[in-house]
């Protein structure tokens, strides 16, 4: 993928605090660099969505994502749960 058009973003979902999960960090070209390298840092297990990304890309920063998207996040979340635990081991 082409860095300069590559994007990315982040979510934080606390269900103590949140009643959905909102958009932490979000850009293209460096900053999208910037935000993969910290999760790779961190461990955070990612997942592609181009799809998914675009419509993140749009909603503002702490915003959390509408209704329609909870589907899709869901199972990115779900997705990101069961990978971290296969690479947490037993």
């Amino acid at each position: 993928m082409n860095p300069k058009r590559q994007k990315a973003a982040a979510l934080r979902y606390n269900p103590a605090d949140d009643s959905a999960p909102k958009v932490v960090a979000k850009g293209s070209g460096f900053m999208a660099e910037r935000i993969l390298a910290v999760a790779k840092e961190h461990n955070i297990q990612l997942k592609e969505d181009p799809q998914l990304i675009e419509v993140l890309s749009g909603l503002d920063m702490y915003q959390e994502i509408p209704p329609e998207l909870y589907k899709a996040v869901a199972e990115i979340l779900a997705f990101v749960y069961k990978m971290t635990k296969k690479t947490a081991g037993p």
